[in-house]
């Protein structure tokens, strides 16, 4: 049996510094990304208090979330028919746009229809980053890429915070946002002169889904905005959430019917078909509702525990994004140097399991140095999963699918992210309200309860009344971590089923490349 394949090489000389500056440039998308989700942290309640719309605060979040998740399979499906550069320069573009509207928004609802625009770009950026490695790197080699890729992470969650601490005590808040400018233009030329055009077979006349778009763009807001709402904004069993529900279920159930019929749809259903595609994605759905569920609520936490500020408590979260980005990187490279990978994240998902654990038992009188040493085993554990996992469902497709794959695989995962960090935030808040109503006696404290709490006001608080606020969100919090382990170990367990296929040590696949620089790539044709 013969096939063709076609195996991207490059001339003596230029293979390391092509891939050098190509890489570079991806890191530079994912660093544009990646920043964008962590800068905003600090700077967020300076900046609604500016524009005068605290009350409209949760839609600067929801916004970006909502238009980045939708468009996720989008630009997945979009770049595996025209190719990953014209979609990343679009997305580069439009997250461009939308930053430089953030930072001449003159009011809040300006300020949410920039947010909603960069995450219309947003959602291409770190998806199509990724699949562009794909078509350049073999399998094999893309361990230690991906680990360092999964480094960006790391590095933007810690210095995402401090630049919005600097930027809103210093030149103003909007440098959040200009910050965008120098940093998209930078990854928009890398991604001119150094990514290959790529596109591949069958592609003449690309077929678009735009039902399938529309039902699953309902499907995606609907369920968005039960875990945002709900317990929250509305009761759980409200009209307002349940229709919500009921719509997330019908459309999501239109869904798969207009996508089993459509000629080039948005999730290929077939992709259910491959036992590792499946296993993975249960696996990062359970690990972004665990990650995120406690990433998201441990600053707050040390904040009204320690009475530290906001600055240092960033800087607490080095030892858990050190550790991630050492893991990422050595787990990488280690893949890369056997083509062996299945233990990595089955480790560190039971890793992840532990450091959840273990801080399930933190009291207030625990010892800074002992959550940094819990927090960096969940870095280890992150780190040894995250990339791994994107890795594994890249090497169960051909190239031609790539993106698709990705994109869907990371679509489940960041609605798991954000269903772990509103329902964490549920029972988190709902727990806490509870707990300084009980205990607070008559007359004491906030007129409102919790609701106005801040570090500030708890540290100015007399001793007794103080001690009594800090118990109450150790007794509201610590619980939840534990209630997240069996996440974890559902993760580590689905993943012993994975099949440990053998890593491709070329790019194949029937594709057309153009120069990486005019002459750097050269297309061969080969018989397998």
């Amino acid at each position: 049996m013969t096939d063709t394949q076609m195996t991207v090489s490059r001339r003596p000389g230029h293979e390391k510094r092509d891939i050098t500056l190509l890489f570079a440039g991806l890191m530079i998308t994912m660093l544009l990304a990646s920043l964008n989700q962590t800068v905003l942290s600090t700077a967020l309640p300076t900046i609604v208090g500016d524009l005068h719309g605290v009350d409209q605060m949760l839609w600067v979040i929801t916004g970006f979330i909502l238009a980045s998740t939708i468009m996720m399979p989008i630009y997945g499906r979009l770049s595996d028919q025209f190719g990953r550069k014209p979609l990343l320069l679009f997305a580069i573009t439009v997250f461009v746009v939308g930053s430089v509207m953030g930072a001449l928004a003159g009011d809040m609802q300006a300020l949410i229809i920039a947010r909603i625009v960069q995450g219309v770009g947003g959602g291409g950026l770190m998806i199509l980053s990724q699949a562009a490695i794909a078509d350049v790197i073999p399998a094999r080699e893309r361990g230690r890429y991906m680990g360092i890729m999964g480094g960006v992470f790391a590095f933007s969650s810690v210095a995402g915070p401090l630049l919005g601490g600097w930027f809103t005590e210093g030149p103003g808040w909007r440098w959040v946002f200009w910050i965008s400018l120098p940093l998209g233009i930078l990854a928009a030329l890398a991604t001119i002169f150094f990514l290959p055009s790529i596109r591949h077979s069958g592609t003449d006349r690309p077929r678009m889904d735009y039902l399938g778009m529309a039902l699953m763009a309902a499907a995606t807001a609907s369920l968005v905005l039960v875990g945002t709402w709900g317990g929250g904004e509305y009761a759980w069993t409200s009209p307002t959430i349940l229709g919500l529900a009921g719509t997330a279920v019908l459309t999501g159930a239109l869904f798969l019917l207009v996508e089993s019929r459509a000629a080039a749809p948005i999730i290929p259903l077939h992709l259910f078909r491959d036992r590792n595609f499946n296993l993975t994605t249960v696996a990062s759905l359970c690990t972004g509702v665990a990650m995120f569920g406690a990433i998201s609520y441990l600053p707050t936490y040390l904040q009204m525990t320690t009475g530290l500020s906001a600055t240092v408590v960033g800087l607490l979260m080095v030892p858990m994004m050190g550790s991630m980005l050492v893991s990422s990187t050595v787990s990488g490279q280690q893949v890369t140097r056997t083509g062996r990978y299945k233990v990595y994240p089955i480790t560190g998902s039971v890793l992840l399991a532990g450091s959840l654990a273990l801080l399930s038992t933190l009291q207030v009188g625990s010892p800074i140095w002992l959550v940094c040493c819990y927090m960096a085993l969940m870095g280890i554990g992150l780190g040894m999963s995250m990339q791994i996992l994107t890795l594994i469902v890249q090497n169960s497709f051909p190239v031609r699918e790539v993106g698709t794959a990705t994109a869907s695989t990371q679509y489940f995962r960041q609605v798991g992210a954000t269903l772990g960090t509103a329902v964490v935030g549920s029972l988190f808040t709902s727990r806490l309200v509870q707990l300084v109503a009980d205990k607070l006696p008559t007359g004491t404290g906030p007129e409102d309860g919790a609701h106005s709490l801040t570090p500030e006001l708890v540290n100015g608080l007399p001793d007794a009344l103080r001690e009594v606020i800090i118990q109450s969100y150790n007794e509201a919090l610590i619980p939840v971590f534990l209630y997240m382990v069996p996440l974890a170990l559902v993760a580590a367990v689905v993943l012993l089923f994975v099949r440990e296929k053998e890593l491709s040590t070329s790019v194949e696949d029937d594709v057309l490349a153009e120069s990486l620089a005019e002459g750097q790539i050269l297309v061969s044709s080969e018989q397998r």
